[in-house]
């Protein structure tokens, strides 16, 4: 497989596949699995059929650790998912395929990627220390580095959050574009921000251009077609969920929101 990029010249419209709870997490449901599965797969033929650019395959089992890890029965379904997922869009070249167990299971992650044959995770904590519901999450760059290098993903790209819904820095006013620079630092390839502020969404999209430039920057959310426009015009490329579902956040998502939005990103590269 080749390095993990972002396809050059384009927003890149990445749909969010977002999941039932799992086996092996308190609240899955047994007898779930093969229609989360079968859900996923469609979801992403959706992705694929409407111009996307790849899909993130994200767990949503509700209670999580705030540790590098992820029972065994959960990952093992997350790569039976991943697998079927990449089979099903095998036959689009250049769609993307990521995996994020959350919290922050970057290591489970990897390996399933890596073993699946998807193509990048997403890290809700590749550096420093964020303060969520479920506790405080602390990265461990060095030890997701050596695992990295154990299986042999290095081509398995990292997006990395570093100002959203998942990650703010904890302790002091380490400003957003610094942490970008320190997660690029540590192997991320991408990163992701957004705010519901839309103002403060380009403003620290801005903020990332001058300290890091170069480094690609995908929005974490946030973005539904009405303002896509705006906020993709700055940004690299976004990662886009509950404006592609059917009745909302969590369903399957429809091909035809899925075209509407990227002929909006699309619409932006021709100027």
């Amino acid at each position: 497989m080749p390095e993990f990029s972002l396809p050059a010249g384009r927003k890149t419209v990445i749909g969010m596949i977002h999941l039932q709870p799992l086996p092996g997490t308190p609240f899955h449901e047994e007898g779930t699995f093969r229609d989360t599965l079968e859900t996923a797969v469609t979801s992403a033929r959706a992705l694929a059929d409407g111009g996307a650019d790849g899909c993130l395959i994200q767990t949503v089992d509700r209670v999580y650790t705030t540790d590098d890890a992820s029972d065994p029965a959960r990952t093992v379904a997350m790569g039976l998912i991943t697998e079927a997922v990449c089979r099903a869009v095998s036959g689009r070249p250049g769609f993307l395929v990521g995996v994020q167990i959350m919290r922050n299971a970057l290591t489970a992650s990897l390996a399933v990627a890596k073993v699946s044959g998807a193509h990048f995770i997403r890290a809700g904590a590749l550096v420093g220390m964020t303060l969520t519901p479920h506790g405080m999450v602390v990265a461990d760059p060095l030890a997701v580095a050596e695992y990295r290098k154990r299986i042999a993903a290095g081509a398995v790209g990292v997006i990395a959050d570093v100002d959203s819904m998942h990650f703010r820095w904890f302790g002091g006013d380490k400003p957003t574009a610094e942490v970008a620079r320190a997660a690029r630092g540590m192997g991320a390839d991408a990163v992701t921000l957004g705010d519901p502020d839309e103002a403060r969404t380009h403003e620290l999209i801005a903020s990332v251009r001058r300290t890091a430039p170069g480094l690609p920057v995908v929005l974490a959310g946030h973005t539904h077609h009405e303002n896509a426009a705006r906020l993709l015009a700055d940004a690299d490329g976004a990662f886009v969920g509950t404006c592609l579902e059917e009745g909302g956040w969590g369903g399957r998502i429809d091909v035809d929101r899925v075209r509407s939005y990227v002929d909006i990103a699309r619409a932006l590269e021709s100027r």
